[in-house]
C-alpha cells in the first residue's frame, strides 16, 4: 500500500508563513503525497511551488467555522479555483444543521459543487459537534448535494476523526461518495486502520512521520 498517495499534507494554522507553505510543498514533492491542503490565501503560492509535480492542491473554504454566508463561501471557492486549486474542502454551517435547516445545508453544498465542477468537493461536517443522528443527516445531505467526499473534521474543533464516526458515515453513504478522515491522525497504525475501513483520503499534518514509519 502506497500510504502516501492517500495523504493530503496539511498546513492550516493561522501562523503559517509563506516560508512554511514552501516547505510544505517541498515535502509533498519529496514524499509524493496526493495533495497539499492550504488556506485560500496560500493557493497561488502552492501552485507556483508545485509546478510540474503530480501533487494536487486542496483549498479549504469557510474554514474553520463554516458560519460564513453561502455567498462568501462561493466567492472563496471561485477564488481558489481561479488561482490553481484542484479540490475544495468546505465546512458546512453547523448551526443550520443543528437547527434543522437541512434544505439550506444541502443547497449550499450543491451550489458550491456546481460552481467548481468538475473539480472535487469535500464537505467537512465537523463530527465533534454532532449527535449520532446529526452525523447521519449531515452525511446524507452531502450525498444529496452531490459532493464527492464526506470529511470528518477541520482539526480545529473539540475532536477529530474517530473509527466509530467513519463506520457510521459508511453505513449512511454506502458507496455513493468517498470519505476523508481528518483530525488526530498521527501514526501508521491509525492511518492504516482508516484505509482498511475504506477511507479514500487522510488529512494530516503528520504525513512525514506516518510515511517514515511505514517505510523505515
Amino acid at each position: 500500500m502506497q500510504i502516501e498517495r492517500y495523504i493530503d499534507h496539511t498546513l492550516l494554522k493561522p501562523t503559517a508563513t509563506p516560508k512554511a507553505i514552501r516547505q510544505l510543498c517541498s515535502e509533498a514533492r519529496e514524499f509524493n503525497f496526493f495533495a497539499v491542503c492550504v488556506n485560500s490565501c496560500n493557493v497561488a503560492l502552492a501552485k507556483e511551488e508545485l509546478k510540474g509535480s503530480m501533487v494536487k492542491i486542496a483549498a479549504v473554504i469557510g474554514f474553520p467555522l463554516g458560519a460564513m454566508s453561502t455567498e462568501a463561501k462561493l466567492c472563496e471557492a471561485q477564488f481558489c479555483v481561479d488561482h490553481g486549486a484542484d479540490e475544495i474542502d468546505m465546512v458546512i454551517n453547523v448551526g443550520w444543521l443543528k437547527f434543522g435547516e437541512y434544505g439550506l445545508v444541502k443547497d449550499e453544498i450543491a451550489k458550491i459543487k456546481q460552481a467548481i465542477a468538475p473539480m472535487k468537493l469535500k464537505v467537512i461536517i465537523e463530527t465533534c459537534y454532532l449527535t449520532a443522528e446529526e452525523k447521519k443527516i449531515a452525511s446524507m445531505l452531502v450525498v444529496e448535494g452531490k459532493a464527492d467526499f464526506v470529511k470528518t473534521s477541520t482539526g480545529f474543533g473539540s475532536g477529530g476523526a474517530t473509527f466509530e464516526d467513519v463506520e457510521l458515515i459508511k453505513r449512511v453513504i454506502q458507496d455513493k461518495i468517498k470519505i476523508k478522515a481528518s483530525g488526530g491522525i498521527k501514526d501508521k497504525i491509525t492511518a492504516k486502520r482508516y484505509l482498511d475501513m475504506g477511507v479514500s483520503r487522510l488529512g494530516t499534518s503528520s504525513g512525514i512521520a506516518i510515511v517514515k514509519e511505514t517505510n523505515p
